[in-house]
Protein backbone atom coordinates (compact mmCIF):
# COMPACT_ATOMS: atom_id res chain seq x y z
CA UNK A 1 0.00 0.00 0.00
CA UNK A 2 1.21 3.39 -1.08
CA UNK A 3 1.30 6.93 1.84
CA UNK A 4 -0.75 8.75 0.09
CA UNK A 5 1.15 12.05 1.39
CA UNK A 6 4.15 11.24 -0.66
CA UNK A 7 3.21 8.27 -3.13
CA UNK A 8 5.72 6.30 -2.67
CA UNK A 9 5.18 2.69 -0.69
CA UNK A 10 6.58 1.63 2.55
CA UNK A 11 8.77 -0.89 3.22
CA UNK A 12 10.45 -3.57 5.56
CA UNK A 13 14.29 -4.07 5.99
CA UNK A 14 14.43 -7.12 8.13
CA UNK A 15 17.85 -7.45 9.04
CA UNK A 16 18.49 -11.50 10.34
CA UNK A 17 21.41 -12.82 12.12
CA UNK A 18 23.56 -13.93 15.24
CA UNK A 19 23.48 -11.77 17.90
CA UNK A 20 26.32 -9.38 17.63
CA UNK A 21 26.45 -10.40 14.13
CA UNK A 22 25.84 -6.01 13.28
CA UNK A 23 22.25 -6.07 12.84
CA UNK A 24 22.39 -2.71 15.17
CA UNK A 25 25.02 -1.14 13.51
CA UNK A 26 23.91 -1.57 9.79
CA UNK A 27 20.38 -0.24 10.71
CA UNK A 28 22.09 2.72 12.43
CA UNK A 29 24.23 3.48 9.14
CA UNK A 30 20.54 3.48 7.65
CA UNK A 31 18.78 5.56 9.57
CA UNK A 32 20.00 8.63 7.98
CA UNK A 33 21.01 7.42 4.93
CA UNK A 34 16.97 6.31 4.00
CA UNK A 35 15.95 9.71 6.09
CA UNK A 36 17.76 11.76 3.28
CA UNK A 37 16.27 10.71 0.60
CA UNK A 38 13.42 12.48 2.50
CA UNK A 39 11.69 9.34 3.74
CA UNK A 40 10.03 8.61 7.21
CA UNK A 41 11.58 5.88 9.08
CA UNK A 42 11.79 4.18 12.25
CA UNK A 43 14.24 1.41 13.46
CA UNK A 44 12.63 -1.61 15.43
CA UNK A 45 15.44 -3.02 16.90
CA UNK A 46 15.35 -6.18 18.88
CA UNK A 47 16.74 -5.17 22.68
CA UNK A 48 14.79 -2.47 22.69
CA UNK A 49 11.59 -3.75 21.24
CA UNK A 50 12.20 -6.32 23.64
CA UNK A 51 12.30 -4.40 26.62
CA UNK A 52 9.20 -2.34 25.73
CA UNK A 53 6.87 -3.94 23.33
CA UNK A 54 7.37 -7.65 23.91
CA UNK A 55 8.60 -7.25 27.92
CA UNK A 56 8.34 -10.73 29.90
CA UNK A 57 7.99 -13.28 26.80
CA UNK A 58 10.55 -15.85 27.28
CA UNK A 59 13.21 -17.45 24.80
CA UNK A 60 11.75 -20.64 23.99
CA UNK A 61 10.56 -20.74 20.62
CA UNK A 62 6.86 -20.06 21.04
CA UNK A 63 7.54 -16.84 22.89
CA UNK A 64 10.06 -16.21 20.08
CA UNK A 65 7.63 -16.89 17.61
CA UNK A 66 5.86 -14.23 19.09
CA UNK A 67 8.24 -11.45 19.54
CA UNK A 68 8.73 -11.92 16.03
CA UNK A 69 5.37 -11.97 14.82
CA UNK A 70 4.49 -8.55 16.49
CA UNK A 71 7.63 -6.57 15.71
CA UNK A 72 6.23 -8.03 12.48
CA UNK A 73 2.92 -6.40 12.85
CA UNK A 74 3.99 -3.18 13.79
CA UNK A 75 6.68 -2.79 10.80
CA UNK A 76 3.79 -3.93 8.35
CA UNK A 77 1.24 -1.27 10.24
CA UNK A 78 3.94 1.39 9.07
CA UNK A 79 5.05 0.50 5.87
CA UNK A 80 1.26 0.36 4.73
CA UNK A 81 1.35 3.96 6.14
CA UNK A 82 4.42 4.88 3.46
CA UNK A 83 6.96 4.53 6.31
CA UNK A 84 10.06 2.90 5.56
CA UNK A 85 11.02 0.82 8.82
CA UNK A 86 14.23 -0.87 9.66
CA UNK A 87 14.28 -3.88 11.96
CA UNK A 88 17.52 -5.45 13.56
CA UNK A 89 15.94 -8.53 15.07
CA UNK A 90 17.81 -11.63 15.44
CA UNK A 91 14.56 -13.95 14.59
CA UNK A 92 16.51 -17.31 14.50
CA UNK A 93 13.63 -19.42 12.95
CA UNK A 94 13.08 -19.34 9.28
CA UNK A 95 9.73 -20.64 9.17
CA UNK A 96 8.18 -17.46 10.60
CA UNK A 97 10.97 -15.30 8.59
CA UNK A 98 9.20 -16.63 5.61
CA UNK A 99 5.54 -16.25 7.30
CA UNK A 100 6.63 -12.07 7.27
CA UNK A 101 7.87 -12.36 3.53
CA UNK A 102 4.47 -13.33 2.65
CA UNK A 103 2.23 -10.96 5.05
CA UNK A 104 4.59 -8.03 5.49
CA UNK A 105 4.15 -4.85 2.89
CA UNK A 106 7.81 -4.45 0.62
CA UNK A 107 9.61 -6.60 2.87
CA UNK A 108 12.91 -6.99 2.40
CA UNK A 109 15.46 -10.10 4.23
CA UNK A 110 18.60 -8.90 4.70
CA UNK A 111 21.15 -11.64 6.37
CA UNK A 112 23.60 -10.50 8.36
CA UNK A 113 25.84 -13.49 7.94
CA UNK A 114 28.75 -13.15 10.81
CA UNK A 115 30.74 -16.19 12.15
CA UNK A 116 29.91 -17.67 15.75
CA UNK A 117 33.38 -16.86 16.65
CA UNK A 118 33.09 -13.73 15.36
CA UNK A 119 29.98 -12.43 17.20
CA UNK A 120 31.41 -13.64 20.66
CA UNK A 121 34.39 -11.48 19.87
CA UNK A 122 32.31 -8.25 18.85
CA UNK A 123 30.22 -8.89 22.16
CA UNK A 124 30.13 -5.94 24.53
CA UNK A 125 27.50 -7.47 26.85
CA UNK A 126 29.22 -10.71 27.75
CA UNK A 127 26.00 -12.84 26.27
CA UNK A 128 28.58 -15.10 24.71
CA UNK A 129 30.58 -15.96 27.06
CA UNK A 130 27.76 -16.29 29.78
CA UNK A 131 26.01 -18.97 27.47
CA UNK A 132 29.41 -20.59 27.36
CA UNK A 133 29.48 -20.07 31.53
CA UNK A 134 25.64 -21.86 31.51
CA UNK A 135 24.34 -18.93 32.55
CA UNK A 136 22.45 -17.93 29.49
CA UNK A 137 20.02 -20.86 28.17
CA UNK A 138 18.53 -21.15 24.88
CA UNK A 139 20.92 -18.74 23.63
CA UNK A 140 21.26 -17.98 19.55
CA UNK A 141 23.92 -19.66 18.27
CA UNK A 142 25.06 -21.32 21.17
CA UNK A 143 22.72 -23.82 22.75
CA UNK A 144 19.69 -22.81 20.55
CA UNK A 145 19.56 -22.91 16.81
CA UNK A 146 19.80 -19.86 13.90
CA UNK A 147 18.52 -21.10 10.94
CA UNK A 148 19.97 -18.94 8.26
CA UNK A 149 17.79 -17.58 5.37
CA UNK A 150 18.07 -19.86 2.30
CA UNK A 151 17.42 -17.08 -0.26
CA UNK A 152 17.45 -13.37 1.00
CA UNK A 153 16.53 -10.39 -0.84
CA UNK A 154 20.94 -9.12 0.46
CA UNK A 155 23.34 -11.20 1.47
CA UNK A 156 25.47 -9.15 4.11
CA UNK A 157 29.06 -10.74 4.98
CA UNK A 158 30.52 -8.69 7.57
CA UNK A 159 33.92 -10.57 7.21
CA UNK A 160 34.07 -9.10 3.91
CA UNK A 161 32.62 -5.74 3.61
CA UNK A 162 33.08 -3.06 5.68
CA UNK A 163 29.37 -0.84 6.97
CA UNK A 164 29.48 1.15 4.19
CA UNK A 165 29.83 -1.59 1.58
CA UNK A 166 27.13 -3.24 3.57
CA UNK A 167 24.32 -0.55 3.94
CA UNK A 168 25.20 0.59 0.31
CA UNK A 169 24.03 -2.83 -0.48
CA UNK A 170 20.54 -2.55 1.11
CA UNK A 171 20.22 1.22 -0.47
CA UNK A 172 20.85 -0.55 -4.09
CA UNK A 173 18.24 -2.61 -3.68
CA UNK A 174 15.94 -0.15 -2.23
CA UNK A 175 16.70 2.06 -5.34
CA UNK A 176 16.23 -0.96 -7.50
CA UNK A 177 12.80 -1.67 -6.27
CA UNK A 178 11.92 1.88 -6.64
CA UNK A 179 11.34 2.53 -2.88
CA UNK A 180 13.78 5.22 -2.49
Amino acid sequence: MENVSSGRPGFVVWLTGLPCSGKSTISNWLLPAIRGTGRNVEILDGDIVRTNLTKGLSFDKEDRDTNVRRVGFVANLLARNGTAVVCAVVSPYRDIRDELRNTVTNFVEVFVDTPAEVCAQRDVKGMWAQAKAGQIKNFTGYDDPYEPPTAPHVHIKTMEESVDQSGQKILDFLKEKGWL
